[in-house]
């Protein structure tokens, strides 16, 4: 789970572990499939609140994900810069919250 920086892109890049990687790439599958699903009861004239109901299902599903993530980036990306003495990771992590709290 190392950070690193991308010379080309300037932005920060972290290497997961192959598990991590699998679960979130699984969440998000699922999170596609259910949105998926949205876009077809649309498509197909399904009633507004069943299309409401797995609507909020997957906005549900994508706010597991978000918690899952942000527990992983707090374990390692910002202990690991806290214990290097990079405090500024703390003003990154409130801006992060904040966006995720609107």
């Amino acid at each position: 789970m190392e950070e690193r920086n991308c010379p080309m892109c300037s932005q920060r890049k972290k290497e997961r572990s192959p598990e991590e990687y699998k679960k979130l790439i699984n969440r998000l599958s699922r999170i596609e499939g259910q949105i998926r699903g949205i876009r077809s009861m649309v498509e197909n004239g399904a009633y507004c609140p069943d299309i409401l109901v797995q609507s909020a299902a997957a906005n549900a599903a994508l706010n597991a994900f978000n918690k899952e993530l942000l527990a992983s980036h707090l374990r390692s990306c910002v202990a690991n810069d806290i214990r290097e003495g990079h405090d500024e990771v703390i003003d990154e992590l409130v801006v992060t919250l904040q966006k995720l709290m609107k």
